[in-house]
C-alpha cells in the first residue's frame, strides 16, 4: 500500500508505522487519519502481523491538529462537522478494537488529538522529555471524540485534571497517570520497545486477541458503534461552530486571547 503521511515498514510478525509529515510536527490532517485508519485496518486483516508500532518521524510524535485543517473545520456546516468528526473517532476506534498488539512509541509533543491515539493503544512508551496537553478547552472545544479512550485508560479523576485545565504535562506526570506505560531517555528507547515486542511475541496471537477482547468488554467498549461513539462526534461538531468555538478558533489564527481571558 501507498501512503503519503505514513512510512510503512513490514519484518517478521511486526509492522512499523510512522508518521511522515516532519515539516508541521506529524499533525493531522483528513489525509493522514484517512491513511492511517487505512492501515490499521489492513494490518489488524493480516495473520502474519502480531505487532504493531507506531512512531512519528522528526521533531515530534504529532502535534495536534493541523492548522490549515483547523481553519477547514472552523468553516464547516454542523453537518459536515460532524462527518469529519466520525472519521476521526473511527481512526481511534480502529486502533482501539485492533487485535494485535499496539504499541505508541512518543517523544516531542503529544498534543490534542494525539492523545486519542495513545489512549487507544495497548503499551505508549515515552521519550523522557515530550510534552503532553489535551489544549481543546483554550480553544473553546472539549476533547470529545477521544474522551471515552482516555477516560477508560486513565480515570475521571486524572481526566478532569488534564482536560479541564488544558494545561502541558510532563512524561513522567503522564506515566504517573497511566496514559503512558514507560518513559525512558531517546538513546534507550529502542529498547524498550524490543523488551515489550519480545513479550508480546512470547504470547499465543489468538490469546492477544481475545484478552484484548475480554479487556474491552470488562471496561464497557466491546462494540465499535456504541452510541458513544456517535454523541462524542456530534459533541464536537456542534462545539466547533458554537460561539466559544468560532472564537477560540479565530483567537488562536489571529495570535490573541480569546474573550474568555
Amino acid at each position: 500500500m501507498d501512503f503519503k503521511t505514513l512510512k510503512i515498514q513490514l519484518g517478521e510478525s511486526m509492522a512499523w508505522i510512522n508518521l511522515d509529515r516532519p515539516e508541521v510536527r506529524n499533525a493531522m490532517n483528513a489525509e493522514m487519519i484517512r491513511e492511517l485508519t487505512e492501515v490499521f485496518d489492513w494490518l489488524n486483516s493480516r495473520d502474519d502481523i502480531r505487532v504493531i508500532i507506531l512512531k512519528g518521524n522528526g521533531a515530534a510524535f504529532c502535534a495536534g491538529a493541523d492548522l490549515n485543517y483547523m481553519k477547514e473545520m472552523a468553516s464547516f456546516s454542523r453537518e459536515e462537522n460532524v462527518a469529519d468528526a466520525e472519521r476521526l473517532s473511527k481512526l481511534f476506534r480502529t486502533i482501539f478494537f485492533c487485535n494485535k498488539a499496539v504499541v505508541v512509541v512518543v517523544h516531542g509533543a503529544c498534543m490534542g488529538g494525539a492523545n486519542g491515539i495513545v489512549a487507544a493503544a495497548d503499551v505508549v512508551i515515552a521519550e523522557t522529555n515530550t510534552k503532553f496537553a489535551f489544549s481543546e478547552v483554550r480553544l473553546g472545544i472539549t476533547p470529545a471524540t477521544i474522551s471515552p479512550f482516555v477516560v477508560q485508560k486513565i480515570g475521571n479523576a486524572a481526566a478532569r485534571d488534564l482536560m479541564l485545565t488544558g494545561r502541558r504535562f510532563s512524561a513522567l506526570e503522564a506515566k504517573e497517570c497511566k496514559l503512558v506505560n514507560a518513559v525512558a531517555e531517546q538513546s534507550e528507547l529502542i529498547d524498550v520497545e524490543r523488551r515489550y515486542v519480545e513479550h508480546f511475541l512470547q504470547a499465543s496471537p489468538v490469546a492477544v486477541a481475545e484478552c484484548k477482547n475480554l479487556l474491552r468488554m470488562v471496561s464497557g467498549f466491546s462494540n465499535p458503534y456504541d452510541a458513544i461513539f456517535g454523541r462524542t462526534s456530534e459533541i464536537i461538531a456542534e462545539q466547533r461552530i458554537s460561539e466559544a468555538g468560532q472564537e477560540g478558533m479565530n483567537a488562536f489564527f489571529e495570535k490573541r486571547k480569546p474573550n474568555w481571558q
